[in-house]
């Protein structure tokens, strides 16, 4: 019950941004005079930084709407930093509670160092661009690959029966056999079917009116690559080093 009503708010809550997004949009599309399609070119921050805020200058309690407006921003990023940075820290603690059963304050402080640090070329002139860089490749399509690589992992190497006698043991019933189809065959095959187009279908990468060169689309590749690389390593490092043969 609690996912239905989860993935239902969430496409409603979408379904509302698009009104929202949409009628600021043709707003400014009517007041520069051009198409929809031309105030959305450039999507993501400058849509984001300028196209919105400047669609917010225009209307009664500008100062007071744009407060709201950029409150929200900030708290968004928030949440996501959190829910982000904690999944990091509680998975780095279950590793090694040994090793930092007792300094979890410091781990913490360090780990936001890092992204302090790695966060600081955002924050240039250039910035905007590596914003770019970052949201065609360190998200979408590298969470996908995660999700796969998760869906594969729990379905066929766990497998399908175990984790249905795991839900019967939390729920006291086992899922049906759609349930199953779904996450033997049909997640797998839809997911892994989104992150090859994607990457087949790579149109070029421009943000106001410049083009990436080829090099900064490889580094682009590297940083997607980074978020998910470690999961077939490491269970190619668990299957050689763990006693037994590769059956058991």
């Amino acid at each position: 019950r609690d996912a239905l009503v989860t993935s239902a708010v969430n496409c409603l809550t979408s379904f509302l941004s698009g009104f929202v997004i949409f009628t600021v949009l043709g707003y400014m599309a009517e007041m520069r005079d051009v198409e929809v399609e031309d105030v959305a070119r450039d999507k993501g921050p400058s849509l984001l930084f300028i196209t919105y805020p400047e669609a917010i200058a225009n209307m009664v309690g500008s100062t007071f709407f744009a407060i709201v407006f950029f409150l929200m921003m900030i708290t968004l990023g928030l949440d996501s930093t959190f829910g982000g940075l904690e999944a990091v820290i509680t998975a780095v603690m279950d590793e090694y509670p040994q090793v930092l059963a007792g300094r979890r304050e410091l781990f913490v402080l360090g780990l936001i160092t890092v992204c302090f640090l790695g966060s600081l070329s955002t924050l240039t002139y250039g910035g905007a661009y590596v914003v770019k860089l970052l949201e065609e490749f360190g998200a979408g399509c590298s969470i996908l690959a995660v999700v796969l690589l998760e869906t594969i992992a729990v379905s066929w190497f766990y497998g399908i029966q175990r984790f249905s006698h795991d839900v019967k043991a939390m729920l006291g019933f086992t899922p049906g056999l759609f349930w199953k189809v779904c996450w033997v065959a049909v997640s797998p095959a839809l997911l892994a079917f989104i992150v090859i187009s994607s990457l087949l279908d790579q149109p070029p990468l421009t943000l106001f009116d410049y083009q990436y060169p080829e090099w900064s689309i490889s580094v682009g590749y590297l940083i997607g690559a980074s978020s998910f690389i470690c999961i077939p390593f490491y269970m190619v490092y668990k299957l050689v080093w763990t006693p037994g043969s590769l059956k058991q």
